[in-house]
């Protein structure tokens, strides 16, 4: 039944996704900021390739831990509430990132600096496991039925402003200090900032209401004892597509906000400051359009409006890969990486599907498990195939070898998507 939104949809809407742009935010800036701090926390003799490398390697362990997170935070979504566990992720976020800003060196503290970093970084994998998927459920439980889709897309891109206010606050940075600084003493500015701001949304966070599903659930005795059990044994189509619906996300991500605008720079030998303004602006394309694939849902079937967007998002990656391999004509790639960016909105179906896949008292275990443990396959063999790719250019057929044959694959599946959800809700 719709209804009019109201003071408390909105404040329910605009918390959720400030918390996960702060926790995003928290997430990224590690990876962005991690060659400026390595030789803090690691011995002086040691080679600096294996210092990247055992920073980077501490980066990969948030990954790792963000199934176990995942996993276990929504088993206790489930079980114990939405809120409580929207209230714990955001904590488990903000607190290390806080540490990380003032945590000594390892000229201070010797290994027990490594240590502190590794854990730093397995905690706040666990966080962001439990943030995303309890941050949708939470929202779609809680909004009104006509405007639910909208709701996921604009929480959804709220946590990919958490990338736009990392490549921002890189950009201040740069303009404010020299290299050196950075290096020294600045990088810490970034965590401090996100662990004081994480510490005020955990406490606004406590001004929300549990969702009235859940409590329903609950007053009904509707809960399950182990609803990750229920979800193996009753979803194992819904788990297949959640998978394939969490893979077009990662590409979407890595390849066209994280890793193209990267392979850019080298490629075209762009200024660094130059490089982040295209890859912001890759970004905000991205959120705009996330907005209005939640809109459209609301309007229209969603599989059609995601059917649309995948053909798109086809056309122009197959221009921008074509621009950027072959035409070579940077103004053309900018505008068609641009616009290729806009349709990538069509991962706000990630989220909409799984929504509607599972019953409410297994949701979060459904999604929670089915996004995590894809992403963290999926967001580690994607770079290595673009890398791969990227290094073996050449033109083959209609497709250009490279991210575009990748991405326009992706654009496919995503079609094949929709059909398979409208498939499954049939049955």
């Amino acid at each position: 039944m719709n209804r009019q939104l109201t003071k408390s949809d909105m404040k329910t809407l605009s918390l959720s996704s400030l918390g996960g742009t702060l926790e995003f935010y928290d997430f990224i800036i590690f990876a962005i900021f991690t060659p400026y701090f390595t030789h803090h926390f690691f011995p002086a003799d040691l080679d600096e390739n294996l210092k990247l490398f055992n920073t980077y390697g501490a980066f990969a362990a948030g990954y790792l831990a963000r199934p176990l997170g995942g996993i276990v935070m929504a088993h206790f979504g489930d079980k114990f509430g939405r809120k409580k566990m929207f209230m714990l992720s955001i904590l488990l976020m903000a607190i290390p990132t806080f540490t990380f800003a003032i945590m000594p060196t390892y000229e201070q503290i010797g290994w027990l600096a490594i240590v502190i970093l590794l854990l730093i970084r397995i905690t706040q994998g666990i966080a962001i496991g439990g943030e995303l998927p309890g941050a949708w459920v939470f929202v779609y439980e809680h909004s009104p039925a006509n405007t639910k889709n909208l709701f996921i897309g604009v929480l959804t891109c709220g946590v990919c402003g958490g990338i736009l206010l990392g490549n921002l606050v890189t950009l201040i940075l740069q303009n404010i200090f020299i290299e050196d600084d950075i290096k020294e003493y600045a990088y810490r500015i970034p965590f401090l900032l996100g662990g004081i701001f994480g510490l005020i949304s955990v406490y606004l966070r406590r001004f929300l209401k549990e969702t009235p599903i859940f409590k329903e659930l609950q007053a009904n005795n509707e809960l399950h004892s182990f609803p990750l059990k229920d979800v193996i044994k009753e979803f194992k189509k819904d788990i297949s597509l959640s998978v394939l619906l969490t893979w077009i996300m990662t590409a979407c991500v890595l390849v066209m906000i994280i890793l193209m605008p990267n392979f850019l720079k080298s490629t075209y030998n762009i200024e660094p400051i130059t490089n982040t303004i295209v890859q912001m602006g890759g970004t905000f394309m991205m959120m705009v359009g996330l907005v209005c694939t939640g809109a459209l849902s609301d309007i229209f079937h969603p599989a059609q409006v995601c059917k649309t967007f995948a053909v798109f998002l086809f056309i122009f990656c197959f221009l921008y890969f074509y621009e950027f391999y072959i035409g070579k004509n940077l103004t053309l790639i900018c505008v068609y990486y641009l616009i290729a960016c806009f349709f990538t909105g069509i991962v706000n179906f990630t989220a909409i599907f799984m929504c509607n896949l599972y019953r409410p008292n297994v949701l979060f275990s459904g999604i929670s498990f089915s996004y995590n443990l894809a992403y963290a396959f999926f967001g580690f063999i994607t770079p290595l195939l673009l890398v791969k790719f990227h290094s073996n250019v050449e033109l083959g057929g209609i497709f250009i070898i490279g991210g575009g044959a990748y991405m326009c694959y992706i654009s496919i599946l995503a079609f094949i998507n929709a059909k398979i959800f409208l498939k499954i809700k049939k049955d």
